[in-house]
């Protein structure tokens, strides 16, 4: 006879000591949790959160993902920061939910600093990054107190100009073109001749530079890569980025404020894919951060996600208008396209086109009938969101499902293409 179940509701710290070392605690998809890293997480999210509460005793209300992206903040080194990288999803309502989950917000172009005005996102809290920055991004950004990620000596030459004529003084970092990238990452943003960043040889002299002209000396950005599901790899550009910060600012004969270490932290979008190991990454970190040289000891570090925050809770759903064959393949025809999602279509730095995940939402428990390509309104074979999928029958006025569709969606597409206009946005959070 099953015992009945204990109706006595206890706090979340006591699952761990309810079993002993490698047993299993939680099963997530693709991996299971012992109780030991439960208890190493739990004690990580408890030390954080108390430094995030005014006295001993005060009550927290959070709001967590149900995934383990919730236990993204306990993977974890505590004192390090997380920043938003805003270029990933800036729907406002997104922007508005992310503003009480991180500790900043990264932006690119000046339109972005009005959009994070807007989410009452802290200036002191948005760092810009970006080439091409126009004299006007720069006033706005010296005069709001946002740091400039300078992205070459004329930029820096120019935002101390306009510090002077404005009479402020402008909070200033360097984003640095490191002389390594990110092994198997989806795009490589450092290493060799880019137009990202200022060359790190070049980097010391600019620093001093800065010092010296009485600007807000604010540190350094070292962005090398995105999107890899390579936790080794992560792992050995961390240790090579917090190795390179260090001999800048020893080069550079000031202390260093804050690092941004980039991100890199990639989703899986295919079959075969497997998800980014969290502890791997927040091990090595970890023991990367308890051993700084003198000269980062005081440093501030953060990290900058975009597509690891937002990519997997997104899903775009279009309308089939139109089902026919062509010489034997069966063609869905919809009413969205890649002019609203271009990354699914693969037209957005994709080497091998392959599909997102995707289903036909209306018939969303119906077995597999027939192999069938999914396309869009646009006059271009490159309008295909599915190539040669295997979904139930579909017909006119089903919905089509892309999923993994939360990053580098609407704002990253040519919405005005042909002029069938922009797709409809929401935000649906479940707790309310």
């Amino acid at each position: 006879m099953t015992a009945a179940p204990d109706p006595t509701v206890l706090p979340l710290d006591h699952l761990a000591l309810c079993g002993r070392g490698a047993a299993p605690a939680l099963v997530f998809k693709d991996r299971t949790l012992s109780y030991e890293a439960l208890n190493r997480r739990i004690g990580q999210l408890a030390s954080w959160l108390a430094g995030q509460v005014p006295q001993a005793g005060a009550r927290v209300a959070t709001w967590l993902p149900k995934s383990e992206l919730a236990c993204l903040r306990a993977a974890l080194p505590e004192r390090l920061g997380l920043h938003y990288a805003m270029k990933a999803n800036p729907y406002a309502p997104v922007l508005r939910h992310m503003a009480g989950l991180v500790d900043g917000f990264d932006i690119a172009s000046g339109g972005e600093l009005l959009l994070a005005e807007a989410a009452d996102v802290p200036a002191a809290q948005i760092s810009f990054a970006g080439p091409g920055k126009r004299d006007a991004d720069l006033e706005a950004a010296i005069l709001r107190g946002v740091t400039l990620n300078l992205e070459s000596v004329r930029e820096a030459e120019r935002a101390l100009a306009i510090g002077e004529r404005l009479g402020e003084r402008p909070r200033l970092a360097i984003r640095v073109n490191p002389d390594f990238d990110l092994k198997g990452s989806g795009m490589k943003m450092g290493g060799g001749a880019k137009p990202f960043g200022v060359d790190a040889a070049a980097v010391p002299a600019l620093a001093k530079r800065i010092i010296a002209s009485g600007a807000e000396w604010r540190g350094l950005h070292i962005y090398a890569g995105s999107q890899t599901l390579d936790a080794a790899a992560i792992a050995e550009m961390q240790a090579a980025t917090i190795a390179l910060a260090a001999r800048l600012a020893e080069e550079s004969g000031a202390p260093l404020p804050a690092c941004n270490l980039g991100g890199g932290f990639g989703i899986p979008y295919f079959p075969g894919d497997l998800p980014l190991d969290l502890d791997v990454v927040g091990a090595a970190l970890g023991e990367q951060l308890a051993e700084l040289p003198e000269v980062l000891c005081e440093t501030a570090f953060c990290i900058e996600l975009g597509r690891y925050l937002v990519g997997e809770a997104g899903v775009y759903l279009a309308r089939i208008v139109d089902r026919k064959e062509s010489h034997g393949e069966v063609f869905l025809v919809t009413d969205g396209g890649m002019h609203h999602q271009l990354a699914a279509s693969g037209n957005f730095g994709t080497v091998v086109r392959r599909n997102y995940p995707s289903a036909i939402a209306t018939r969303f428990d119906a077995p597999m009938e027939e192999e069938a390509s999914i396309v869009g309104c646009l006059c271009t074979p490159l309008d295909r969101l599915a190539d040669k999928g295997g979904f139930p029958r579909a017909g006119e006025g089903d919905l089509v499902a892309i999923f993994c569709a939360g990053a580098y969606g609407a704002s990253a597409s040519p919405v005005h293409f042909l002029g069938h206009g922009p797709a409809a946005e929401r935000l649906v959070n479940t707790n309310h």
